[in-house]
């Protein structure tokens, strides 16, 4: 019966949860578990040249670090390397000098195999540099990055590659969660087609298949397969520890204590899970099914800014722009985030000029009068701004809608297209993506850009202190060189509310411009703004 090699990556893909800053006293720990249930490879963390923010030693697994632990001695350790920093430069020499800066003391280092992370487009780049890693003895690893998309003559171009330059263990990773029992068997078979040397899974449980990808992987012929303690990972995670060898105990006869791996996993790992919240749900659910890269959602749920509908909304987007390689300023770019000065094309100075703005929020108070905000309309006439979708009075009564939350605009564009007023948002401060979605529409583009702490006006475009529509509409406000601002609807959040706080900061910030429009809610308000009865006028 072939061997089938365990390796174990808790402390590597585990680490996108906390920036891989484990205890010596957790690392220790679990090391020794590892070694009880008779894990070939502990893969400990990352070998790593980023020094851009903290990141604990399993980000950079220093030969000194691992010289100052306890390891025990069944242990084999690996670490990964992502090709991305190996590739970076235009030279080969220049690449090589970064592997003598990541492995300077091979002939005393702990580590045995070196397991490289690379996509497709990486590959050509890598093969140049896999001489230099044979030097230092260690063991290599190929880890083909989003294999559910690739075709067999990629796969065949891979392994023929990696057959030239001797290379020991080939991967193929499910970085966005897809695949199913059936791809499995399809890709691991096109492997063994091409490729007679070890092979492996790394797989993702997006959508709850990764135990189901493994075992199906090592059936067709793999002899590789990874897993975490608890699942922890990146995103939803990966095959459990603790599942997997009960698994592998059945199919293969191999006895194992794992005591110490469930007493590990009550008193470590289940108060983590229950802080970073790993594991799938149906957002990651909707990743796997649509191939988007899981960060993507790990980032939103972390933010804990996005609500349900927004996250929909980006999983939607992301489905056709984007989703498959993980960008930061791509989910940036979703917090609302603008960059930049960019001037829009609507002067609203044409239509506010010396006149009376009405913004009409999304409180309550709008609908509880109704009529006395219509009846205030119709009587002193004010230029009416209604933020995003609020449809509490006759549409008839409202001039524009203003909007500038990219999130917002992906929530609601479905909304806005029913609404007969124009909408004013920054159009071209927008993603190609988003701005396909209101070509058809009425609007104005009105630039916007955001910094902390800021409110500029200019004659097309402002600078705002945050995308709330309310900064929006003040800044439209005040640019356009309204009279004074009348404001309906913003009744308040509770004082423990962190919206209450951004308001508060909001108002505050607002009043301290010496050139200004007075504000005046004609509503109740919590706020600290001038306010008089809409029924008083």
């Amino acid at each position: 019966m072939k061997k089938i090699y365990h390796l174990d990556c808790t402390l590597r893909d585990g680490g996108y949860y906390n920036n891989w800053n484990f205890s010596i006293n957790l690392i220790e720990k679990y090391l020794q578990s590892m070694a009880e249930i008779k894990i070939d490879y502990v893969e400990i963390g990352f070998r790593s040249l980023e020094k851009k923010e903290f990141r604990g030693a399993c980000a950079y697994s220093t030969d000194e670090f691992l010289n100052s632990i306890k390891i025990p001695k069944n242990i084999k350790l690996a670490v990964m390397v992502n090709a991305s920093e190996l590739v970076k430069n235009n030279t080969l020499s220049k690449n090589m000098k970064l592997i003598e800066k990541l492995f300077t003391t091979s002939n005393k280092s702990k580590i045995k195999l070196v397991r490289i992370a690379c996509h497709y487009n990486e590959i050509q780049k890598v093969m140049p540099l896999i001489k230099k890693f044979k030097s230092y003895r260690f063991k290599i690893a190929l880890n083909l990055m989003q294999s559910s998309d690739r075709s067999e003559n990629e796969i065949k171009n891979f392994c023929q590659l990696s057959k030239k330059n001797n290379i020991d263990i080939l991967y193929f990773a499910d970085s966005t969660g897809s695949l199913n029992s059936k791809r499995t068997s399809e890709i691991t078979n096109i492997f063994k087609k091409y490729w007679d040397g070890h092979l492996g899974i790394h797989a993702h449980d997006n959508m709850g298949k990764a135990m189901e990808n493994s075992i199906t992987a090592i059936e067709k012929g793999a002899n590789w397969v990874d897993s975490t303690v608890l699942g922890m990972g990146r995103g939803p995670g990966n095959v459990t520890t603790e599942s997997l060898i009960i698994e592998l105990e059945k199919k293969f006869n191999k006895k194992v204590n794992y005591s110490e791996l469930l007493k590990l996993v009550d008193e470590d790992f289940m108060p983590m899970k229950k802080k970073f919240s790993w594991g799938s749900n149906p957002y990651y659910y909707l990743s796997g099914l649509y191939g988007i890269h899981p960060s993507f959602i790990q980032g939103m749920l972390e933010a804990k800014s996005f609500n349900s509908a927004e996250i929909l909304a980006v999983i939607d987007n992301l489905k056709t722009t984007g989703g498959k390689k993980f960008s930061k300023d791509l989910l940036q770019t979703y917090s609302q985030n603008f960059q930049g000065a960019k001037k829009g094309s609507y002067n609203p100075s044409k239509n506010l000029k010396n006149k009376n703005v009405l913004i009409v929020g999304s409180g309550p108070g709008v609908k509880e009068h109704r009529l006395a905000i219509e009846s205030f309309i119709k009587k002193f006439k004010p230029f009416v701004i209604a933020l995003n979708t609020q449809r509490n009075i006759n549409p008839k009564l409202i001039n524009v809608r203003a909007v500038c939350n990219t999130l917002r605009l992906l929530t609601d564009h479905n909304s806005f297209k029913r609404l007969p007023q124009k909408l004013i948002l920054p159009y071209q401060r927008l993603s190609s993506s988003i701005r396909d979605k209101f070509k058809k529409m009425k609007k104005l583009d009105f630039g916007v850009e955001i910094r902390s702490n800021t409110f500029k006006f200019k004659n097309s475009s402002a600078v705002i202190p945050n995308s709330l529509a309310i900064s929006y509409a003040l800044a439209i406000s005040n640019s356009g060189k309204a009279k004074k601002i009348f404001l309906a609807g913003f009744d308040g959040y509770d004082a423990n509310d962190p919206k209450r706080r951004e308001m508060d900061e909001l108002f505050l910030l607002y009043q301290s411009l010496k050139r200004k429009a007075e504000i005046i809610s004609v509503t109740p308000t919590k706020y600290k703004v001038k306010s008089r009865s809409i029924y008083a006028f």
